[in-house]
C-alpha cells in the first residue's frame, strides 16, 4: 500500500474545502430585485430612502423579501417577476414623482442569494451568458431628429468658418429648424458665397437656395435627403460602437449589443449586479462643451433681471452663483482622446484629467492665449439639459492636457470620465423597454442533461443487474452515495 506524508493529504484536503467553498455560490439561486441609485451630488441615499420605499411597498400592497442598503444604493428582494414589476413601478412613483426631473435611478435587477460572507472573501458566481445565467435587456430607441439637428449645428459651425476663411461679408448664421440660414446685406456677397458652398465639400451634402427678407438677403442651405439618411444611419452605427465603449468599461461579460430595425438598439448584459449604473451609464449622452464666459459690462445683470443678451445662456454654479456664457462653442467632447479621475494633488478633491487630440489642442492655445484674466466656462450636456461644471479663469496658456474640478464626489468623477473616454452618443437614446431575463432556457437545458444522464444511469444498472445476476447487484448497490449525490446536485440547478 502507498503511503504519503501527512502533509500531502491536508494540501489536498485543504485545496478541497478550498474548492467547494468557491463553488457553492453558483449553488444559489438568483432572485428578482429592484436596485436604487442617483447620479445626483445633491441627493442622499440613506435609512431616510429606505424608509420611503418600504412605505411606498406598504401602500402598493407590494410583498417583498428584504431591503438592504450598500454603497452601490438599495437593493429590494421579491418573490417572483410579478411582485419585482409592481414594486418598480411604486417605488418610482413614490422616489420620482415627475419623470422629467428624477432624482433617483430605479432599474429591475437579479440578485444572487448566497450569503454575504461568501460574498466578502471573493467567491461569486460564474459568469454565464444570458441564457445561462440571465441578466437585464434594454432595448433604446435613437432620437433621428436630434441626429439631424446636432448635424445642423455643426454645419452652422463649419459654414461660419468657410465665409471668416474667404473673407465674405456676411451677416449672420443660425439655424432654423433644420436648415442653416446664412444672412448678407449684399447680393454680391451671397453670390460669393454661393460659389464657395457649391465647389466645396459641402455641395453633397446642402442643397443651397436664395430668398430675400425684410431689410437682409438670405442664402438657406437644406441637407438633402440622401445625406438625411446617411446621418440617421451613421448615429445609429455609432451609438451601438460607444455603447460597447461603455459596456466593456462597465467590465460585463459576454455582452450582446446590435441593431434592431432602424432606430433601436438592443443591449443584453448577463449576470449585471449594479443594474441601475449600467442603465445610468447607457442612457447618459455626456457631451462636454467649452464656451466663453460673457464678460460685457452689465450684461450679467441684465440676464438676471430677465433681460438675456442674444447669442448667451445664464448658468448657475453648483455654488449657486449665476455665469453668463456664450452659445459659441470653443472645443466640444469629439476631441477628447483620454480622460481619467484622479484627485488634485493640493486640495485632494476628486478631479477629471482630460486629453485632447492635436487640433483640439491648438484651439484651446489659441483661444486662451488671447483670452488671458477671462472666464472660460465648461458644460455637460445631457438629454437636452445643460450643466454648468465650472467657469474659472484663464490664468496661463493651455495645451493639449486641462483638469475638470467642481465638488464632485468620486463615483461621479469615474462615471464622467468614462463616458469622456468611451465618447459622446451621436444623438440621445432613450430606454423603451427594460426587463430582467431568467435563464429560463439554461435550465431546461441542464435538466435535460440531468435527466438524460439518470436514466441512462438507471439503464446501464438494470442491464449489470440482469447480466451479472447477483454480483451485477452488489456493484451497483456501491454507487448509492453517487446517485444520492447527483441527485442533490440535480434538485438544486433545478432550484436555480
Amino acid at each position: 500500500m502507498n503511503r504519503y506524508p501527512m502533509w500531502k493529504y491536508l494540501l489536498i484536503a485543504f485545496l478541497v474545502i478550498v474548492a467547494g467553498v468557491y463553488t457553492t455560490p453558483n449553488f444559489f439561486p438568483e432572485v428578482p430585485a429592484v436596485q436604487v441609485s442617483t447620479n445626483k451630488s445633491n441627493v442622499r441615499i440613506d435609512a431616510g430612502t429606505v424608509k420611503l420605499i418600504d412605505e411606498a411597498l406598504k401602500a402598493g400592497n407590494v410583498p417583498h423579501r428584504d431591503i438592504s442598503l450598500d454603497p452601490t444604493g438599495i437593493k429590494i428582494r421579491f418573490e417572483d417577476p410579478d411582485s419585482q414589476i409592481k414594486g418598480k413601478d411604486a417605488i418610482t412613483s413614490r422616489l420620482n414623482p415627475d419623470s422629467k426631473t428624477a432624482s433617483y435611478i430605479v432599474a429591475l435587477n437579479l440578485i444572487s442569494s448566497s450569503p454575504s460572507w461568501l460574498s466578502a472573501i471573493g467567491a461569486l458566481p460564474m459568469y454565464l451568458g444570458l441564457d445561462l445565467r440571465g441578466g437585464v435587456y434594454f432595448l433604446l430607441q435613437v432620437d433621428m431628429k436630434a441626429a439631424l439637428d446636432k448635424a445642423a449645428e455643426r454645419y452652422v459651425t463649419e459654414l461660419r468658418s468657410l465665409m471668416r476663411d474667404k473673407k465674405i461679408q456676411y451677416a449672420g448664421v443660425a439655424r432654423e429648424g433644420q436648415d442653416v440660414v446664412v444672412k448678407f446685406r449684399d447680393d454680391a456677397e451671397r453670390k460669393r458665397a454661393e460659389n464657395e458652398i457649391v465647389t466645396s465639400s459641402y455641395n453633397t451634402d446642402l442643397v443651397l437656395k436664395s430668398t430675400d427678407a425684410p431689410g437682409e438677403l438670405r442664402l438657406v442651405a437644406s441637407v438633402k435627403q440622401e445625406a438625411q439618411r446617411r446621418i440617421q444611419s451613421g448615429a445609429v452605427l455609432q451609438n451601438i460602437t460607444i455603447l460597447r465603449n461603455r459596456v466593456n468599461e462597465l467590465g460585463v461579460a459576454e455582452p450582446i449589443i446590435q441593431q434592431q430595425g432602424i432606430d433601436r438598439v438592443v443591449v443584453q448584459l448577463p449576470g449585471v449586479q449594479d443594474t441601475a449604473r449600467a442603465k445610468d451609464i447607457l442612457g447618459r449622452t455626456a457631451t462636454l462643451e467649452i464656451r466663453m464666459v460673457n464678460e460685457d459690462p452689465g450684461a450679467l445683470e441684465a440676464a438676471i433681471g430677465g433681460s438675456v443678451p442674444f447669442g448667451s445662456d445664464l448658468f448657475a454654479e453648483r455654488t449657486g452663483q449665476p455665469v453668463l456664457v456664450r452659445k459659441q462653442v470653443v472645443l466640444q467632447g469629439d476631441r477628447i482622446t483620454d480622460a481619467q479621475s484622479s484627485f488634485d494633488s493640493r486640495t485632494n478633491e476628486p478631479i477629471v484629467s482630460v486629453n485632447v487630440d492635436g487640433q483640439g489642442a491648438r484651439i484651446l492655445r489659441d483661444i486662451t492665449r488671447e483670452n488671458i484674466n477671462k472666464g472660460m466656462a465648461i458644460l455637460l450636456t445631457e438629454k437636452g439639459k445643460t450643466e454648468l461644471l465650472i467657469a474659472p479663469k484663464i490664468r496661463d496658456e493651455l495645451g493639449s492636457r486641462f483638469q475638470i474640478t467642481g465638488r464632485f464626489t468620486t463615483r461621479e468623477t469615474n462615471d464622467l470620465a468614462l463616458l469622456m473616454r468611451a465618447g459622446a452618443l451621436a444623438a440621445p437614446m432613450e430606454i423603451v423597454e427594460e426587463r430582467t431575463v431568467g435563464p429560463s432556457l439554461g435550465k431546461d437545458n441542464i435538466t435535460k442533461g440531468f435527466n438524460s444522464t439518470m436514466y441512462g444511469f438507471i439503464a446501464l444498472a438494470l442491464f449489470i443487474c440482469l447480466y451479472y445476476q447477483l454480483m451485477g447487484v452488489v456493484s451497483t448497490s456501491r454507487w448509492r452515495s453517487t446517485c444520492c449525490c447527483w441527485s442533490r446536485c440535480s434538485r438544486c440547478c433545478k432550484r436555480r
